[in-house]
């Protein structure tokens, strides 16, 4: 784990030069194709598949961004949305994004203890860390580190990735090792619970 951290902390130094000087206003115009499939801002999907863009963080979002275009983040409703992009119109795309507010979902009430057990505190037993730990108590992420805003994204998308993670088809990023080894951990029941908490979270 050790070593996987290390990785992805080099990693962060590489990214971290090449965004962080997206025009939100710039975005905004580009952003109105987006709208079809994940609302106005971003902030709420046609589907739940969907994700949420609204305030997930600038490095994360312009990194998703980039690995899409390039075709090393494969996501079939995307094909073609970013082509004829130049960077810096990602850059923009990002900026905007990360600028809306995200609107919290409803977290499943039985759900909520076993999720809220996982997401704060992790297992033990099978040695998953606490999402907290990565993505803030509040699940507002951690931008410098590129870790995304989870609060109030939705459940199914986040159970989604999370599946994706633990199979290997989203093998992506500088931290894609890391979450592939918690994702690989958890159970069906941890994913559905962690993932309805952290859609109400706030």
């Amino acid at each position: 784990m050790k070593k996987l951290i290390a990785g992805f902390v080099f990693g962060v130094g590489l990214t971290a030069m090449a965004h962080g000087a997206g025009d939100p206003e710039a975005g905004k115009q580009s952003a109105a194709a987006c709208q079809a499939c994940h609302g106005e801002g971003g902030a709420k999907p046609i589907m739940g598949a969907y994700p949420k863009l609204s305030g997930l963080g600038e490095r994360y979002l312009y990194d998703q961004l980039v690995a899409i275009q390039e075709n090393a983040r494969s996501i079939p409703e995307m094909t073609g949305q970013l082509d004829g992009k130049s960077d810096q119109d990602l850059q923009d795309l990002a900026a905007y994004f990360a600028k809306q507010d995200m609107v919290v979902s409803q977290a499943d009430p039985e759900l909520v203890e076993k999720g809220a057990a996982v997401y704060r505190g992790g297992n033990m037993a099978s040695g998953v860390p606490a999402c907290a730990a990565c993505h803030n108590p509040q699940g507002k992420g951690n931008e410098p580190a590129g870790y995304p805003h989870l609060g109030g994204q939705n459940a199914e998308y986040l159970a989604k990735q999370l599946q994706a993670y633990r199979d290997g088809t989203r093998a992506n990023g500088s931290n894609a090792a890391i979450m592939m080894d918690v994702a690989s951990r958890l159970t069906d029941a941890e994913i559905e619970a962690v993932a309805s908490y952290i859609s109400g979270l706030n």
